[in-house]
């Protein structure tokens, strides 16, 4: 594993970019779009995908958000997706406010309010991104 930290912030808890030297499986984690439909990381095999996992109360969301949203309008298509993985259970509603909130326009809703997909992907906490290749499986990590 190739780990690149910030440099110079002298703190055990510097926000970590983890490169896998082989691609990890991941296991098939269940969620929902904004129209009630149960997807898996399967639905979308073939492209590479940006998953991120957050929720509207996480603080650095508010900001990384509106990035995250500015990347899917730009490479956003048949062969990347950004996926914003709510955790939030108040459901839709509180998700779209957000959004509108931000200014998130591009991003797809996708929920998971049972927290089992983060539980099982292993995920300590919100924000966190994982980089899936076409095949579905995990090249890259970051925590914060």
């Amino acid at each position: 594993m190739l780990a690149a930290g910030s440099e110079g912030s002298g703190s055990a808890n510097a926000l970590v970019l983890s490169v896998f030297d082989e691609p990890r499986t991941l296991p098939e984690i269940r969620f929902q779009d904004d129209q009630g439909h149960d997807l898996t990381l399967a639905n979308f095999r073939g492209r590479v995908l940006l998953l991120n996992v957050w929720a509207t109360w996480c603080v650095p969301c508010r900001k990384e958000m509106p990035t995250l949203d500015r990347l899917e309008s730009r490479l956003g298509g048949k062969d990347f997706q950004v996926i914003g993985l709510s955790i939030d259970r108040k459901g839709v509603e509180s998700v779209k406010d957000f959004y509108r909130e931000v200014g998130v326009e591009k991003l797809a809703i996708f929920l998971d309010p049972s927290g089992r997909g983060t539980h099982d992907l292993a995920i300590p906490g919100v924000p966190t991104t994982v980089l899936i290749d076409r095949e579905g499986r995990e090249v890259a990590r970051k925590i914060g």
